[in-house]
This record gives C-alpha cells, sequence and structure tokens, in this order.
C-alpha cells in the first residue's frame, strides 16, 4: 500500500472521529486551542440543527396536502402569522446565547447557569399571553389574513392549537441558544432530532388514525407538531437539570434576578425587531412581485423556497460566529473574538460560492423538479441566477451579523437592517421594477445590490471595533 494512500485513509479516519465528535458534542472550551477546530465542532450540528427545523414545515405540509387545498391554505396562513412567533423566538434566543456565552467565557459557570434560568423565566412570562390570545383569537387572526371561509371552517381548531401551542415553539428556540452559548451546540441538534422523528410517527397517525385512535384531520397535524417540539424541550429541560455539561440550573436560580432580566430584555428586543424588519421586507417585496401576474409571485415563491433551503447551512456556520464571539469577549480575548470571525466568514463565503455555481448552472432542473409550467420556471430562475450574484457578499454579512449579535449587540444589526431593507431595498425594488419597468428583474436586481451594500456598512462598521466593548 503507497504511502499516499495510507495518508488519505488517515485523513479520512480524521475527518469520520472529527465530524462525530462534534455530533456528540460535550464540554468544550473555546477560548483556547485551534480556531478552526473550534468553527467546525460548532458549525456542523448547527448546520444539522437547521435542516431539522426546516423538517417540520415539509412534514406538516406533505401529509396535510392530502386532505386538500383548504388544509394546505390553513398551514400556509398559520404558518405566515407564525413568523412573528420565530421573531420573537430567534430574538430570545440571540439574547440568551449571548448571556451565557459571554459568562462562559468569564468562566464564571454559576452566573451562567443563572443567566439560563433567567431567560427561561422571561420567555415564559412573553409566552402565556402569546398562546392565550392565540387560542382567543385564532379565528379573527386567520379572517385577518383574508382567510376564505371554506379554510375558516376546517382551519380555526389546526390555528388555535398552533397558535396556543406557541410556547414550545420559543422554548425549544430558547433552550437551543443557551445549550449553544454554552459551546454544546450537539445537545441543540439533538433535540430537534428527537422533535422531528416523534412529529414524523404522530403526523400520520393523528391525521389519518390508526386503530384505536381517531383521525384528527387538520388538527391532528397541530396536536403532533406541538407535541414533537414539547417532547423535544423536555429533552433539554432534562440536560439542564441533569447538570452534567456546562451549566446546571437549580430552583434557587428561579428568583427573578432584574439585572439579568433587564439586559435580557434590551438584547432579546433589538434582536426580535431586527428579525422582523428582515422578514417584513421579504413580504413587501412579494407585494410588488404580486402585481406583476400569478405566475411571477409563484415563481418567487418557489424561487424563495429554494434559497431558503440552500442558506440553512449557512445560518448554521454563521450561528457558530456568535458563540465564539461572546465566549471570547467574555474570555477578555477581543483578538481571538475578531479572528474567530474572519476564519468562520471565509468558510461560509466558500460554501457560498459554492451556491452560487449551483444556481447559476443547474437553476433549471432544480426549478423544474417543483414545478414545470414554464411562464413559473422562468421566473424562479431569473430569481436565482439574478440574487446568487449576491450570495458571496451575503455569506460575510450574514457571519458579520451573527457576530454582533454573539457580543450582545444587537443594535447595531437592527439598525443596518431597518436602513438596509427598508430605507433602501424596497424603495430601490419599487422604482426598478415599476418605474422603470424592469418587471419582477428589477425586484431581484434590487436585493442583490441592497444585501451588497448591508454587507459593505457591516464590514466598515465591525472593523471600528465597538462590539468589543459591549457590556452585557
Amino acid at each position: 500500500m503507497s504511502a499516499q494512500v495510507i495518508s488519505i485513509k488517515k485523513e479520512a479516519l480524521f475527518l469520520f472521529q472529527f465530524i462525530k465528535d462534534s455530533i456528540k458534542g460535550g464540554q468544550e472550551d473555546f477560548t483556547k486551542g485551534s480556531m478552526r477546530r473550534a468553527v467546525f465542532m460548532l458549525a456542523i450540528p448547527m448546520i444539522l440543527e437547521m435542516c431539522m427545523e426546516s423538517v417540520f414545515a415539509v412534514v406538516d405540509i406533505f401529509f396535510v396536502g392530502r386532505l386538500g387545498k383548504d388544509a394546505a391554505a390553513t398551514v400556509g396562513l398559520t404558518e405566515a402569522f407564525l413568523m412573528i412567533i420565530y421573531s420573537i423566538a430567534i430574538g430570545l434566543s440571540m439574547a440568551a446565547t449571548a448571556m451565557v456565552a459571554r459568562r462562559v467565557g468569564e468562566k464564571n459557570i454559576e452566573e451562567a447557569s443563572k443567566s439560563a434560568m433567567q431567560a427561561i423565566i422571561l420567555a415564559l412570562g412573553c409566552t402565556i399571553i402569546i398562546s392565550v390570545a392565540g387560542c382567543i383569537f385564532a379565528k379573527d387572526i386567520l379572517q385577518l389574513l383574508h382567510a376564505p371561509q371554506t379554510v375558516l371552517a376546517i382551519g380555526v381548531p389546526y390555528a388555535r392549537t398552533m397558535l396556543g401551542g406557541c410556547v414550545v415553539i420559543i422554548m425549544l428556540f430558547l433552550i437551543n441558544g443557551i445549550f449553544r452559548g454554552a459551546g454544546d451546540a450537539g445537545i441543540a441538534m439533538r433535540s430537534l432530532w428527537i422533535a422531528n422523528i416523534c412529529n414524523i410517527i404522530l403526523c400520520p397517525i393523528l391525521i389519518f388514525g390508526f386503530g384505536p385512535i381517531p383521525a384528527l384531520g387538520l388538527t391532528g397535524a397541530a396536536v403532533a407538531t406541538t407535541t414533537g417540539r414539547g417532547i423535544g424541550v423536555c429533552y433539554q429541560v432534562f440536560h439542564l437539570i441533569k447538570g452534567k455539561g456546562i451549566l446546571a440550573v437549580r430552583l434557587s436560580h428561579c428568583a427573578p434576578q432584574i439585572k439579568i432580566i433587564k439586559s435580557l430584555v434590551n438584547v432579546a428586543t433589538t434582536s426580535t425587531f431586527q428579525f422582523l424588519i428582515a422578514t417584513a421586507s421579504w413580504l413587501f417585496l412579494a407585494r410588488i412581485i404580486a402585481g406583476f401576474g400569478s405566475n411571477a409571485i409563484a415563481g418567487y415563491t418557489i424561487a424563495l423556497r429554494i434559497i431558503s433551503f440552500f442558506m440553512l447551512p449557512a445560518w448554521g456556520l454563521s450561528n457558530a460566529a456568535a458563540t465564539l464571539v461572546g465566549q471570547n469577549l467574555g474570555a477578555k480575548e477581543p483578538g481571538r473574538a475578531e479572528k474567530s470571525v474572519w476564519i468562520t466568514a471565509k468558510y461560509n463565503m466558500i460554501f457560498m460560492a459554492i451556491v452560487t455555481v449551483i444556481f447559476f448552472f443547474f437553476a433549471r432542473p432544480i426549478v423544474s423538479a417543483i414545478n414545470n409550467q414554464n411562464e413559473v420556471v422562468v421566473v424562479a430562475i431569473q430569481a436565482l441566477q439574478i440574487v446568487s450574484l449576491g450570495y458571496i457578499a451575503y455569506g460575510l454579512g450574514l457571519v458579520l451579523m451573527n457576530a454582533f449579535n454573539g457580543a450582545g449587540d444587537s443594535r447595531t444589526p437592527t439598525y443596518i437592517n431597518l436602513a438596509g431593507f427598508w430605507g433602501f431595498q424596497i424603495p430601490l425594488a419599487y422604482t426598478l421594477a415599476i418605474y422603470l419597468n424592469l418587471g419582477p428583474k428589477g425586484v431581484f436586481l434590487a436585493i442583490v445590490i441592497a444585501e451588497t451594500a448591508l454587507t459593505i456598512a457591516s464590514y466598515l462598521i465591525f472593523k471600528k471595533g465597538f462590539w468589543k466593548n459591549v457590556k452585557i
């Protein structure tokens, strides 16, 4: 056997062991040692975690689609409103990650555990209000979204179950953020695996019935999803209480700590607003494109779903920057914190470059696998190919945004998003698409230009280093 073959085998075994260790998770000190190893030890489970989150929607629509168009429409409309809940969940999760990571970096595990518990108390307070309101106003929310009578006739119990059970959505996001802040991304990933496996098993059983279990129809999908997420939350709570990892919450941590809660609220409020700004801007762009007919909006919707799927690894990889920045700032290692951002950004830009090539040369077969109507396919291909021109810049910008959030500086990316999306992207899209008669192409060009401008602004502000001095 040649020395080259032996070397390749050793590299393959090393890579396999590395992936195995990252998925297994456990206590890691990311304030010292190889930075590249730290990035991948966090990134691999975070990427898999993000992929698991997307499976919920795919599984639900796969089974619900068999119940008819009104059932599918109910899921779509409810999911649209749940985007607000997701934004709140992400905002709380970002705050928890930043706070816990900072305390872990300071080697103050007691305060890290206390911060984790305070974040949970804050989230529970928010979700009780949201859940009660969701149960009471489920029908009104569907009517607000212009649901037809056929959807209202069957969809209210589904919407009431999903909105009333949003506590498990927020807690699943939040506690995963706590574990990511502690550097144990493996538990965060496994909690979503468990939640998804339960959902996949329960969905067909509760929707169509099985043996003595009656068919609940559309409502069964909501019960299955909520139950699956609830089981995932139970798994998270077990590991928090078990205390064999870095964190170990205790009853003494349940006493409200006003200072910690105030700090969490400050970060979470702007983080939530940050994601709401971005989400709302995409909805407004959809409104502009809708003016050019059903083919245009269908193509845009398909392209958006494809883009979202391919973006998941980039999101997971960029999340690693938040943990590394938080922990290293806590350890009084700002130089190492900054270095972690550039290393993470390099890998994210490489990945996004690959996605750019895929979209540019293989957009047609990807889109055609979803829809074969020529007019729709043309718009979707145009969207993928034009938008992908800004992907490398977007890969960098995504990491920089998460780095700000990981440092506890959620205000900076919020201001950047507000100016970039609402002050620049939307007016530009309207001008190019309508006044310059470029149609949907004008919207896609506006996305590329605005995302590139956002990245440049983020880069210039990040280089100033103000984020290194944020106290949380």
